[in-house]
């Protein structure tokens, strides 16, 4: 059976600027073997190149075309909607390149969407106007519904924050993209040119990673470096299939290697 992996990031791949150890042994060990892979993010803010120079200084090995962004899976989605259409943008460089570059224009007035992404720039100027914007009709997309962002020090607000307080003034839903999305989920998929049975859903976060995948019949792997811990599984109604400490126990994991993988329940015996 062919497979290919989504991959996150913060919490699985690296915290703030440190790699995880084992992580740049998994993702030469995909290479090696000729597995395709996606790094998923829902984070809108950096370009695919800016997020793989990163991971670049970090130590793994990783270009353009292997990062897959919360972003491109938006600006993908409106130019299906409203092909050529226009944008309020709530956001920063990655989501702005992302929307021009899927024939978007951005305006500062009767936009047909006001799309909201992460950035350390939001100002009450820029809400103000989108509140105005959506009451006259335009459309509120969000990039993704995180409340929060890990950074260094903690947290700070993250898009879902942001979107939060302009449903609460105009009385809108958002419509998100990001994970768990089955629209970001499913274009990922598409790029990797593989089925459905054949993906496997790697994270850290069980409302995103992990129901993402759930929901669209991948394979998930959970993993305990980031932000959910095993005794948080009890509070979910769904599971992931495999549970590992961290992405080295993935290097020479049967889902890798090609063997009979366990199912969550025998790994978690042993735990």
């Amino acid at each position: 059976m062919r497979r290919g992996f989504l991959i996150d990031m913060d919490g699985v791949i690296y915290k703030s600027s440190q790699m995880l150890s084992g992580a740049d042994q998994f993702i030469n060990g995909l290479r090696q073997r000729g597995i395709p892979f996606l790094f998923l993010t829902n984070n809108s803010q950096r370009t695919r190149r800016d997020v793989a120079t990163k991971l670049r200084r970090l130590g793994i090995e990783a270009f353009e075309e292997d990062i897959f962004t919360c972003a491109m899976a938006t600006a993908r989605f409106l130019a299906t909607q409203k092909p050529n259409g226009t944008a309020y943008v709530i956001g920063e460089g990655g989501l702005l390149q992302a929307l021009y570059q899927n024939g978007y224009s951005i305006v500062d007035h009767d936009p047909d969407y006001v799309v909201v992404g992460e950035g350390r720039t939001l100002t009450l100027e820029q809400m103000e106007s989108a509140v105005k914007m959506i009451n006259r009709g335009a459309k509120l997309i969000a990039t993704n519904l995180d409340p929060n962002c890990p950074t260094a020090d903690g947290v700070r607000p993250g898009c879902g924050a942001f979107v939060a307080m302009l449903e609460a003034a105009t009385g809108t839903t958002a419509f998100s993209v990001g994970k768990p999305s089955p629209v970001m989920m499913r274009q990922a998929r598409k790029e990797l040119c593989l089925s459905t049975e054949d993906v496997v859903m790697v994270g850290d976060t069980m409302e995103t990673d992990v129901l993402g995948g759930v929901q669209m019949g991948y394979r998930t792997v959970l993993v305990l470096t980031g932000s959910t811990q095993e005794a948080d599984l009890a509070h979910y109604a769904y599971r992931p299939d495999y549970i590992v400490d961290s992405i080295a126990d993935l290097c020479e994991h049967e889902l890798v290697t090609g063997a009979n993988a366990a199912p969550v329940e025998a790994l978690a015996a042993t735990t």
